[in-house]
């Protein structure tokens, strides 16, 4: 039987912490959340290693480091209210739900936001799981101090940053063809001003492609 706890250690000890992540609150809710359960039947093993998990077409679970890593540059208060589009089956949303006061879900797959659920139910108290289009967002339970995509992005939906509060954090993966790069935006006077923070790489989320204009 394989121990996850230790293999939970050991991700949070080669993968994120090497990756300059070092709150505490992060940290700890990693060593607790059960990644393996919030992943498909038969990919358990591949929980801890340092990739993405697949969920399905365009979906997958981030991999530890970029996750942690977001989470660390939005620097999440527990005051805050994050709106977390793309959960899956729930396991951003879980460790997100022990840093921040409260976590809006967003998933649009009716069975993974079925399993969500019941994940979610047993794994944190203070998460809303909200079925709808991801490019949507949860504008009904805004405005966010926080929104963090769990996938890559080519263009982000005008409608997510009108979600987000004045002073308030986003976290995008954007893909150009194969490369990627997470920024950090800071919405201020109503404009988002992103800076780099550091490279990854995951598919483009359902919604968050850009428009291919045709020329005549």
């Amino acid at each position: 039987m394989t121990d996850f706890a230790t293999r939970r250690r050991m991700m949070v000890d080669t993968q994120v912490r090497p990756s300059d992540v070092t709150k505490f609150p992060i940290i700890e809710a990693m060593l607790k959340i059960p990644r393996e359960a919030f992943v498909p039947d038969g990919r358990q093993e591949a929980a801890y290693a340092g990739r993405n998990v697949r969920l399905a077409d365009d979906r997958v679970v981030l991999e530890p480091r970029t996750l942690a890593k977001m989470l660390d540059f939005l620097n999440i208060d527990t005051d805050d209210l994050v709106l977390d589009i793309g959960t899956g089956m729930g396991y951003s949303s879980a460790v997100i739900a022990r840093i921040a006061e409260a976590v809006v879900a967003v998933e649009e797959d009716e069975a993974m936001a079925e399993e969500a659920q019941a994940l979610l139910s047993e794994h944190a108290d203070n998460v809303i799981l909200h079925t709808g289009p991801l490019a949507e967002g949860a504008a009904g339970h805004g405005p966010y101090d926080a929104i963090v995509i769990e996938g890559g992005v080519e263009e982000l939906p005008a409608g997510l940053s009108e979600q987000l509060k004045d002073g308030g954090r986003i976290a995008c993966l954007f893909m150009e063809g194969a490369l990627g790069t997470v920024r950090i935006g800071w919405k201020v006077d109503g404009a988002i001003t992103w800076r780099f923070a550091f490279n990854a790489a995951a598919p483009v989320l359902p919604g968050f492609k850009k428009e291919v204009a045709f020329a005549l």
